[in-house]
């Protein structure tokens, strides 16, 4: 009973080294795929280009096709081209209407805070710099002035 429960325990545990071996034979799937497609491609081509050879072939039919895939492909690529500018448009006016005032407003806290810092250390950092430097001149004086006592009352 012990034992069971714990091959369902190790079982269960996924380790550490799963998902990175799961992730290798997912992306070798995914390199696999692409290499047989492009097989089947130039398999296609290959077959096209000796099927068009032939002197039988109605190659003017295949040739007039061809135009009008190409016609309806660049139809596609145009509307492709419209979306895109309509999304760039979007995207422009997102900056202009939105990040921009944000940016402003960040840059008009900056300002307020550096005229605070500013503010606070000339009326408020300065003056006590200088009270602690006097201050400390004067402790200094003292203790110069009782070293001295001190000496003459020892000699």
């Amino acid at each position: 009973m012990q034992i069971e429960e714990h091959r369902t325990l190790a079982t269960d545990d996924p380790s550490p080294s799963g998902p990175t071996e799961e992730s290798n034979h997912q992306s070798r799937n995914i390199t696999i795929g692409i290499i047989v497609g492009l097989i089947v491609f130039i398999a296609m081509i290959v077959a096209a280009v000796y099927l068009l050879l032939q002197p039988s072939t109605p190659t003017e039919k295949i040739r007039d096709i061809f135009i009008i895939f190409m016609a309806f492909e660049s139809g596609i690529l145009g509307l492709a081209l419209i979306i895109l500018i309509v999304q760039l448009a979007k995207l422009i006016n997102l900056l202009q209407n939105e990040v921009k005032p944000i940016l402003d407003s960040t840059t008009e806290t900056v300002s307020t805070l550096r005229g605070t810092t500013m503010f606070l250390s000339e009326n408020l950092v300065q003056p006590v710099v200088k009270l602690n430097s006097y201050l400390a001149g004067i402790r200094r004086m003292v203790e110069l002035l009782n070293v001295s006592r001190g000496r003459r009352r020892d000699s």
